[in-house]
């Protein structure tokens, strides 16, 4: 059996510190992928570097150089744990730590422009897949990249250009445009496909905290989530709203899902396992698109950022260990209401006209936002440092603010940078 060849030392953590995990379900036959072994199965003296990098030092350049061209942009993504990101660009891609901001290294390819770039925790194994006009590699391909080998150990093959990709430390995913592919980590051997609907920003999320899987991506309906809990051989069906699904998110447990449609005025939260709505919150009253959820590690806040220019920062009522029993009964109902519950007798009074006055009126809106530039993409989630988020823009802008859990209103700017641009050197 094929396995990725072992690092001596690696300069990161392990990427499965529990090699006896569970292998997961039986493996299914597929003929739309293909799995390449030779640099598997060969050690690194006797193989070249396969598409060799140049590694660059962050920020480095002649002191008689011309200014370099900033490269485009072409992806962005937070690691696990949201203390690091990946940048993908069209020579190559970046990592860089959020707190304290800076880049940690990069790579450069020889005009190849890397489409996606995938981290696990802080390990040293990425995956990647060619993007921009000239692809380092073809679309339809994702590479396991060793950056202690500074090399690619494995590729995964398909018929169709890949979407997504996520990993686990046991596990990674591939999306493409109407499947989704599990594989083992440690031999890349197919354990699950599943079939979605049109699916061209490459929707798909996984858990991480937990010792199994959960992975929720869109269903084969209009509106509806597929969650797949992979320890119980379960397989849950919410429909989570009326129109397309535009974004979503799981908790690191997998046990709550925030949802969004392509009217991006709503946002619900779910139980997993049962699919019951336990909350629903307000964006805005106009149509937005939603580019990313992210819930707080402790499920206590939950922050979106949209085509507006706004990200925003609602309050969870429930979180993944304690649910509220008010709302465990209610309808999972993609025209259900969720109004705040409320020991005054004038909000008992209320809730008696929720079905004549527009659900407008009884939304939960947020609790904190922070305006950025309309029209531009931005991806969020929360910092390290407590009530704090971190923002990545596609323009190459960083933000680090901090929100008011008590007073809410507009978030503090703690740090802006703009990461394609080489920090200025300080004089000793």
């Amino acid at each position: 059996m094929a396995t990725l060849s072992a690092c001596a030392s690696p300069p990161w953590l392990n990427p499965n510190p529990n090699p006896n995990s569970n292998p997961g379900p039986n493996c299914l036959p597929d003929q739309s992928q293909t799995l390449d072994f030779d640099s598997l199965m060969a050690s690194q003296s006797q193989l070249p570097p396969h598409h060799a990098p140049t590694v660059a030092s962050p920020g480095s350049s002649s002191p008689n150089a011309a200014p370099a061209e900033l490269p485009s942009l072409l992806h962005v993504s937070f690691n696990q744990d949201h203390a690091c990101f990946a940048a993908a660009t069209e020579n190559g891609f970046r990592i860089y730590n959020c707190d304290p901001f800076r880049e940690l290294f990069r790579r450069e390819f020889d005009g190849g422009g890397i489409g996606h770039v995938e981290m696990l925790f802080r390990c040293n194994i990425l995956a990647l897949v060619g993007g921009g006009s000239h692809p380092q590699y073809p679309p339809n391909k994702v590479m396991i990249w060793d950056d202690h080998q500074g090399r690619c150990i494995g590729e995964l093959s398909f018929r169709a250009p890949v979407r997504g990709v996520r990993l686990r430390r046991d596990r990674i995913v591939v999306v493409v445009e109407q499947k989704i592919f599990v594989y083992n980590f440690a031999d890349l051997k197919l354990l699950h496909q599943i079939e979605t609907v049109a699916n061209p920003k490459g929707l798909c999320a996984i858990s991480h905290s937990s010792d199994y899987l959960v992975l929720a991506c869109p269903g084969l309906m209009k509106g509806q989530i597929r969650v797949e809990h992979y320890a119980q051989k379960k397989t849950k069906f919410i429909s989570a709203h009326d129109s397309r699904i535009a974004c979503f998110d799981l908790t690191l447990d997998g046990q709550l899902i925030a949802t969004a449609s392509c009217k991006g005025t709503l946002i619900r939260i779910f139980d997993t396992d049962s699919g019951t709505l336990l909350q629903e919150v307000r964006r805005g009253a106009n149509v937005a698109e939603i580019f990313s959820l992210a819930f707080s590690s402790t499920a206590q806040w939950l922050a979106v950022s949209s085509d507006k220019g706004t990200v925003h920062v609602f309050s969870l009522k429930v979180n993944s260990n304690v649910l509220d029993d008010e709302n465990s009964h209610r309808s999972s109902s993609s025209d259900a209401a969720i109004t705040p519950s409320s020991p005054s007798g004038s909000s008992r009074s209320f809730i008696k006209f929720k079905g004549v006055l527009p659900k407008y009126f009884s939304s939960e809106w947020s609790v904190a936002k922070f305006h950025l530039n309309e029209g531009s993409h931005y991806t969020v989630a929360f910092g390290l440092q407590k009530n704090t988020v971190v923002i990545l823009g596609m323009d190459g802008s960083f933000y680090r603010c901090q929100f008011d859990p008590g007073h809410g209103g507009e978030m503090t700017q703690l740090e802006y940078h703009n990461f394609l641009k080489p920090e200025p050197e300080i004089a000793s």
